[in-house]
């Protein structure tokens, strides 16, 4: 299922960028392919401070020096720009989220806090200018193309599937009593985790996100006995 969301964001992507072939052609493919690179990690380093809508493209361009006609060679429109970076993005962040609540060295509960304490040290080497990209969309959604509504959807359900697993895990390891509701309390933890990345950025600390994750993970379910004998 995880997949299935990430794959369905790459064909989303892909319809929509129909290159125009306007501006100036690279000189080989393989240049092509860099260029095309770097300038979707401008767009991932600008739309995560300013979002889309605020973004002018000439500002990617510069960081990248490539010129402005340039750019059509690369991607039909500024939607199409988009879709890639958000596409680059979801998978970025899928293996983010694969390595700490897949790694079974560590209980599947601290394996949460694992990811937490990563997303701040990312957040903080950035003063805290920087957020979730998903989480920055999310909230000027209705400013942008409606081609990009779907695809967040498909983010965010894939990211609770991940954590809904790890849960399971959590269950299965007596961490979390087995009447838990690991759906919804999976999306439970993304609308307040997108929240707490918001008021990180505001107050540019860890603190809220610490907050956020303590109550978390101290606010699920136990099974009564396992807790009864867990604190003899």
């Amino acid at each position: 299922m995880p997949h299935r969301a990430i794959t369905m964001l790459s064909n989303s992507a892909a319809s929509t960028m129909v290159q125009a072939r306007r501006g100036r052609p690279p000189k080989d493919g393989r240049q092509r392919i860099d260029t095309r690179s770097e300038l979707i990690q401008s767009g991932l380093a600008v739309l995560t401070e300013k979002g889309f809508v605020m973004s002018g493209i000439d500002l990617i361009l510069k960081q990248v020096r490539v010129p402005k006609g340039s750019f059509y060679y690369y991607f039909a429109s500024k939607e199409a720009f988009g879709l890639a970076v958000i596409d680059s993005y979801a998978s970025f962040f899928a293996h983010k989220l694969d390595k700490h609540l897949l790694n079974d060295a560590f209980l599947p509960l601290e394996r949460i806090e694992q990811f937490a304490q990563s997303a701040i040290e990312a957040m903080a080497r950035f003063e805290f200018n920087r957020g979730c990209l998903v989480g920055n969309l999310g909230q000027e959604v209705d400013q942008l193309p409606e081609s990009f509504r779907p695809v967040l959807i498909d983010i965010f359900a894939s990211w609770q599937l991940r954590l809904q697993q790890c849960l399971d895990a959590a269950i299965d390891a007596g961490q979390v009593a087995a009447t838990a509701n690991t759906q919804q309390l999976a999306e439970f933890f993304w609308i307040g985790w997108e929240g707490a990345v918001s008021r990180a950025r505001l107050v540019k600390s860890a603190a809220p996100l610490r907050h956020y994750v303590d109550c978390f993970i101290a606010g699920l379910p136990v099974d009564k006995t396992l807790d009864q004998i867990n604190s003899l």
